[in-house]
């Protein structure tokens, strides 16, 4: 008589075809380590692009579950930075297939609660509103600045104190009539609240470069938070309300954060309608439009500033000589590029509060880099708030003399000098 056997119990189910395609041309060929910094910083094959591909593609097979902790781990500990994209010579779609997978990963197991909390708060103008506007008072009252340091509360308060603008921006010069068109601006979440002086600085440059700016209501915050976070329905949803508040408002939808430009520029892959793929065609970075202008030249500002370049504007939407062309546009200004301004700082929308550790270990590189600067910069210029966020949070925690500015904050100042 034959032995019965019990039947295997069955593994995970694979995930759908076509979900990981864009990691299809890898080769593992590991020109993507040295441009990750979770990989320079750890020095784990595991929390390196090509280690990560294989992970999703285990993940993608069944063999891994989406359960499993070191999947978990290392997918999460990823900054989503795509820094690996463009040194990659077989042309992987690395963000594509991470996306992918935390949306996996979400639908698994959920969100961590504070994870939970950050995405809901996005979700809802009647959150994140009168949170940011609390923040904004605190800042302006000088309790975050008191309150600051270097131990994670600390360094939170630091962040939200570097908010502050850095100097007014004088009288507005005489502008032009509007000649090249009409932007609308892309005012966000974050940026609506805690930054409205990189708004005021981005309508006047604009206006002086002769763009017509216009408001647009309706719009909210652009999904990104969610969208990276593995949480697609609620990056649909938001996407969604922004295309039809947006539609046929102007020539361009102007954005001055690089995170937001990422994905309002994807709008057509993340709803794959003809309308969202209209609105991502208008969307362009300030930097593209002022370049594109020229741009005019200001007054002399007789300082040395530094660029850091934000990974959604050159990494995702492979802008990279706008801004500089922007900032040379200030006579007298002393423009360096920071040493490995291409690598991530660690902000990474709220990965910095999910993943304290790794994220400033990402940005002491940076901040040792400003440290030794000779001579010292008075400035950082950098295009995301996230950025601004997390090296003017450091600067301020490492008690370094000097300020995160957006480039546009440094050509309104140049345009009303005197």
């Amino acid at each position: 008589m034959a032995e019965v056997r019990p039947a295997p119990t069955p593994g995970p189910a694979p995930a759908a075809p076509g979900l990981f395609a864009s990691l299809d041309p890898c080769v593992h060929c590991g020109f993507c380590l040295q441009a990750c910094p979770t990989y320079l910083a750890t020095g784990d094959e595991s929390d390196s692009p090509r280690g990560r591909i294989v992970l999703m593609r285990a993940l993608e097979r069944g063999e891994v579950p989406p359960s499993d902790p070191g999947l978990q781990q290392h997918l999460d500990a990823c900054l989503g930075c795509r820094g690996c994209e463009p040194v990659c010579p077989a042309g992987v779609g690395y963000g594509r297939g991470l996306e992918a997978a935390r949306t996996i990963l979400a639908k698994e197991r959920g969100f961590r609660p504070l994870a939970r909390l950050m995405l809901a708060t996005f979700r809802t103008e009647a959150f994140w509103r009168p949170a940011f506007t609390l923040w904004r008072w605190l800042r302006d009252l000088g309790v975050t600045r008191r309150l600051a340091g270097s131990d994670r509360l600390g360094f939170g308060m630091a962040m939200m104190s570097s908010t502050a603008p850095a100097r007014a921006i004088g009288q507005a010069p005489v502008v032009p009539a509007a000649t090249r068109g009409r932007v609308a601006l892309f005012r966000g979440c974050v940026m609506d609240t805690l930054f409205t002086h990189v708004h005021e600085a981005t309508r006047l440059t604009l206006a002086v470069n002769g763009y017509e700016v216009v408001e647009v209501p309706g719009q909210g915050c652009c999904g990104a938070l969610h969208d990276h976070a593995g949480d697609h329905a609620s990056a649909v949803t938001l996407a969604e309300a922004n295309v039809r508040a947006f539609l046929e408002s102007a020539d361009f939808v102007v954005v001055n954060s690089a995170g937001c430009g990422a994905l309002l520029k994807d709008y057509g892959h993340l709803l794959g309608t003809a309308e969202a793929a209209a609105f991502a065609a208008r969307v362009k970075d300030v930097s593209e439009l002022l370049a594109a202008a020229g741009p005019l030249p200001g007054r002399p500002l007789d300082l040395d500033v530094v660029y850091d370049a934000p990974c959604h504007l050159q990494h995702a939407q492979r802008v990279h000589d706008a801004p500089l062309a922007l900032l040379r546009a200030i006579p007298g200004l002393r423009l360096r590029l920071l040493p490995d301004s291409d690598k991530c700082c660690g902000s990474a929308g709220i990965y910095s509060l999910l993943e304290p550790a790794l994220s400033r270990a990402v940005l002491d590189s940076k901040l040792a880099a400003l440290a030794a600067a000779t001579p010292r910069p008075a400035y950082v210029a950098t295009g995301n708030p996230g950025c601004l966020m997390q090296i003017g949070g450091g600067l301020e925690a490492a008690g370094l003399p000097m300020r995160a500015v957006h480039p546009v904050e440094l050509l309104a100042w140049s345009y009303t000098a005197g």
